[in-house]
């Protein structure tokens, strides 16, 4: 794609934008630049806001900012360098996440998901990351997939992988939180193929190969679902050994980290799993760091 068409899946205030042109609803916002702008939204839009870098992934460099005078202080602080950054209205609820195959301008295959808690909760309080598949019959797969296919359509993804995020607020309606047009990170592809057989990177690179004209067949999916479990770990090469479910598909091996990707035909089975391990990695595994601001080398 052409750089005008990247910038909606890579520059955050540039994803803003094109949503909001688009109706799509999302958190109010404003570029951390022109500071009578920015004052002037402080007085419309209450604290805590979130001062996000535009370009970089995940929870990297994020702020959450719960007054006038923190955060006056940390764009003292940035400089020149606010101009790249965003700020945006915190708005609390439960955190999902749509990852998806697209080919010829339409999506092929997506798959729903919830993170039991938000990825930036787990980056700055130090969480477990927790995430799950939904079944087709959950209630919130529906709005999901109606504003992941939304998004997608106005930002104009003609082909490949894509992870978009959206949070439904505690007053009940949607936003759209962000897009990418890349797989998702944390082992998402793992759960998914877990769940369906479909593996995201491999799909992705088979919708490059066919290219515009050419043809593509998602292979046959399963109707499993999945979840994982994932933590920073005290112990350099933690010893998962102790659970033995028969779930269990993937152990996730990197250094200082413990995870386990379980996969069910039962959603009720996968929650009462991740449940469960949530508690016992705490006591066996559970170690925190303060997030990176920038990316690690």
């Amino acid at each position: 794609m052409g750089q005008t068409r990247a910038r909606g899946f890579r520059d955050k205030l540039a994803m803003r934008t094109r949503a909001r042109a688009a109706a799509i609803p999302c958190p109010e916002f404003v570029h951390a630049l022109n500071h009578q702008a920015i004052a002037d939204w402080t007085q419309r839009i209450p604290p805590p806001w979130v001062l996000k870098p535009r370009s970089q992934a995940a929870a990297i460099g994020i702020r959450k900012l719960a007054s006038h005078d923190e955060l006056w202080r940390t764009l003292e602080q940035l400089g020149d360098a606010q101009a790249d950054y965003v700020l945006e209205q915190f708005v609390p609820g439960d955190v999902y996440h749509v990852d998806s195959i697209s080919f010829e301008g339409r999506i092929r295959f997506a798959m729903a998901s919830r993170y039991r808690m938000p990825p930036m909760a787990v980056a700055h309080e130090g969480g477990i990351f927790v995430t799950s598949t939904l079944p087709p019959s959950d209630t919130a797969a529906a709005p999901l997939h109606a504003l992941n296919e939304q998004v997608l359509a106005s930002f104009q993804l003609g082909l490949g992988a894509s992870h978009t995020e959206f949070i439904h607020a505690r007053d009940g309606s949607w936003l759209f939180l962000e897009t990418s047009a890349r797989v998702g990170g944390a082992y998402i592809v793992d759960v998914v193929e877990a769940a369906t057989g479909v593996n995201l990177w491999r799909e992705w690179a088979r919708t490059e190969i066919a290219g515009e004209g050419g043809s593509y067949e998602l292979p046959p999916v399963r109707e499993d679902q999945a979840g994982i479990v994932l933590s920073l770990a005290r112990q350099e090469w933690p010893d998962t050994s102790a659970y033995q479910d028969p779930e269990i598909v993937s152990r996730i091996r990197r250094s200082h980290h413990a995870g386990l990707i379980v996969s069910s035909a039962r959603p009720e089975r996968v929650g009462a799993l991740l449940d469960d391990y949530v508690g016992r990695f705490r006591t066996d595994f559970h170690a925190s760091a303060p997030p990176p601001e920038r990316p690690l080398d």
